[in-house]
């Protein structure tokens, strides 16, 4: 456990117990940015024999960051960020928006600016595979197309950070959409009525047990909807890229190779000599020399970082600051001013839709961040200098 345990609620650590107790599960790693999910909790680490939960992933199938660093310097940029906010803005639909028409990858430029973009490669067989999912998503692949590449809302966003170079970065958080939502509860669902969960001290934390075909099923949609994430902040950082170009006409824009990862996901991986299911609900990897990033609330900015491959956390780190009180909690905690206060000098939304995204509904990112010494080196520290919200 990474975190103190003081500092942990309660009601999180019982949701650790329960987790912990179920006989299906080798061990469990808990992260510094903890807290309450539903069913396991978020900032937890599993790794399951034979099984997995699909609440100890989430509902939002693939959530991650996608980063990448420009050639703009700070003295690059206006005074005034709204323009370029309203641009990306434009490019990218969020909250229950969609696009008007699915975008065509083959369509979008590679961030690099030479061919097209790498989310082009293999498009087809992916889309070919929806058919194979779950039944009851059958009439969604129409609204799954158009959403792909889009922001999404709660906690998910689009930056424009510094960092202490005077460098300036571009990062976004998302996940699978209202696609990767839905074939997460059906399977929820099936997995609550399953026989051996039935005497689970929370349901919630119910199972699929390796070799049957329900768990055969669910693997399989999940492994779509973690590809359609990742393709998804693809798509979207090539849209935001573009706006970034078009703010910036007089100059040849460069933009480095981005740095994609997960942290809702599933992954088989050799455990003390073991091959065991490992879900990260609210983690990342953190192999020797994997890049990572860490982001903190609007307006704190975010860590990019490296792995150190500790194989007492199974090789994981942090996803985020993680909050350390509940949306209801922070909207009656804090009101439009104080919002106005810990975003400023911020280019974001300051009204009562974000509230509950407030810095001060997060823990502290650096407090996060330095509490895990042993699991990632820092390779840069990033000031948020604009950021779009869902």
């Amino acid at each position: 456990m990474w975190a103190h345990e003081h500092e942990v609620e309660s009601a999180a650590l019982q949701q650790l117990r329960n987790i912990a107790a179920l006989p299906w599960v080798e061990g469990v790693r808990v992260m510094p940015d903890v807290h309450l999910g539903k069913g396991a909790t978020v900032g937890s680490v599993i790794a399951m024999r034979d099984a997995v939960s699909p609440n100890a992933v989430g509902v939002d199938i693939g959530c991650g960051m996608i980063g990448v660093r420009t050639s703009l310097t700070v003295e690059d940029l206006p005074d005034d960020l709204r323009a370029v906010r309203s641009r990306i803005e434009a490019a990218v639909p969020v909250g229950f928006h969609a696009h008007d028409q699915p975008i065509d990858p083959r369509r979008l430029r590679s961030i690099s600016g030479s061919g097209p973009a790498e989310v082009a490669r293999g498009a087809e067989a992916f889309w070919s595979r929806f058919g194979r999912l779950h039944g009851r998503v059958s009439d969604l692949e129409v609204r799954a197309r158009r959403q792909l590449g889009t922001l999404g809302s709660g906690n998910h966003f689009a930056e424009l950070c510094s960092d202490t170079e005077g460098r300036v970065w571009l990062q976004l958080h998302s996940g699978s959409r209202n696609i990767g939502k839905t074939l997460a509860e059906q399977h929820v669902a099936i997995a609550k009525r399953l026989e051996h969960n039935q005497g689970l001290v929370d349901r919630e934390l119910a199972v699929f047990l390796g070799g049957t075909p329900e768990m055969d099923a669910y693997l399989a949609d999940l492994w779509w909807a973690q590809e359609y994430a990742a393709r998804s902040r693809a798509v979207m950082m090539t849209l935001v890229v573009d706006a970034v170009r078009a703010s910036f006409p007089d100059r040849d824009v460069t933009f480095e190779e981005a740095v994609n990862v997960h942290h809702n996901y599933v992954a088989v991986e050799h455990v003390d000599g073991q091959e065991l299911v490992v879900t990260r609900k609210g983690a990342i990897r953190a192999g020797a020399g994997d890049l990572g990033l860490i982001p903190g609330s609007m307006g704190t900015g975010s860590y990019i970082v490296r792995g150190l491959g500790n194989p007492e956390s199974y090789w994981s780190a942090s996803h985020g600051a993680g909050r350390r009180m509940s949306r209801t909690k922070a909207k009656k905690t804090f009101t439009l001013d104080d919002l106005a206060v810990q975003t400023a000098g911020v280019e974001c939304r300051k009204d009562s839709g974000v509230l509950d995204e407030i810095p001060g509904a997060y823990k502290d990112l650096d407090a996060v961040v330095a509490a895990q010494s042993d699991l990632v080196e820092v390779v840069a520290r990033l000031t948020t200098l604009l950021c779009v919200k869902g």
